[in-house]
């Protein structure tokens, strides 16, 4: 299976490449360093392992390995980074505009007495960790419409007011209570969305500040049939985030080689671009003969 992904991850890479900055190649195009960390991360390996030909079965690649110093340098370059970024432009092609997203959280977490300056204590779940969080909007495909990287410190409802604005359209947004504030209702509405989520303190009264007519309406809504039958559809979430870990090549917990944030943003993108491909070849529709 790792073998034939590939080869679809290959020829898309090689069609999201800029052809233009072939020529301007020394030595390796973008889209063969991708393609080589895509190797890596389909079997959860680092990548001096990939650099190894001895990791390579015979006759699938046809150029010539990077080192692992190379790998380092040109994986964190503008080119590479803008041409994964296409890659996921090209998979949320095929995802419909629906009406209604989720917004939330994973946490990614790390060893306790793990030295990363980068990764921090905070909540998992009704626990506490260390590590990273991935926060996500999904609509109704397997590629999130907008996320991002943080320590784990970082709360939920800042990060949403990040991603919030650069989402397409509009339509009912669904998150939990700790989405319920007025800025973030605020933000959401003049975004064009109508956010919903619960309460933090449900059964008390509102007291005599200002609220956003975002978040009274979403108190109204979910009084009535049709806002908690809507509010259901925010389990939909943790089957995203149950089915991007269970599968060969998703998202596992953060391996120990996977530390300081570039490097974690870097492994969750390649993961969010596999699990994808991965439902759209097995679920979705055949779109792999455009790559």
């Amino acid at each position: 299976m790792e073998r034939e992904l590939w080869k679809i991850l290959y020829r898309l890479a090689k069609a999201c490449d800029n052809p233009l900055r072939w020529w301007m190649a020394t030595y390796y195009r973008d889209f063969e360093i991708v393609a080589v960390y895509f190797w890596a991360v389909v079997h959860d390996r680092p990548t001096c392992w990939v650099c190894d030909p001895k990791n390579w079965p015979k006759g699938l690649r046809r150029f010539a390995l990077p080192s692992q110093s190379t790998m380092s340098r040109r994986l964190w370059t503008t080119e590479v980074q803008h041409l994964m970024h296409n890659m996921e432009g090209f998979l949320m092609r095929f995802e419909g505009h629906g009406w209604v997203k989720v917004v939330d959280g994973k946490p990614l977490i790390v060893g306790t007495h793990s030295k990363d300056c980068d990764c921090e204590w905070g909540r998992a779940g009704r626990n506490y960790g260390k590590g990273y969080k991935l926060h996500a909007v999904f609509g109704n495909g397997p590629m999130p419409w907008q996320w991002e990287i943080t320590p784990l410190n970082v709360g939920e409802p800042e990060v949403a007011a990040r991603l919030i604005p650069a989402l397409p359209q509009g339509g009912y947004l669904l998150g939990d209570k700790q989405y319920d504030s007025n800025p973030l209702h605020d933000i959401a509405l003049g975004t064009g969305y109508q956010l919903v989520a619960e309460r933090k303190r449900p059964g008390t009264e509102l007291g005599h500040r200002r609220h956003s007519p975002g978040r009274l309406r979403s108190i109204e809504l979910l009084r009535n049939d049709f806002g908690k039958d809507l509010y259901q559809c925010r389990d939909d979430v943790e089957r995203r985030f149950g089915w991007l870990t269970n599968h060969g090549g998703g998202l596992a917990p953060l391996p120990n080689w996977v530390r300081r944030i570039h490097r974690v943003r870097c492994w969750v993108q390649a993961k969010l671009i596999i699990h994808a491909l991965c439902v759209y070849l097995y679920h979705g529709p055949p779109m792999l003969a455009v790559a």
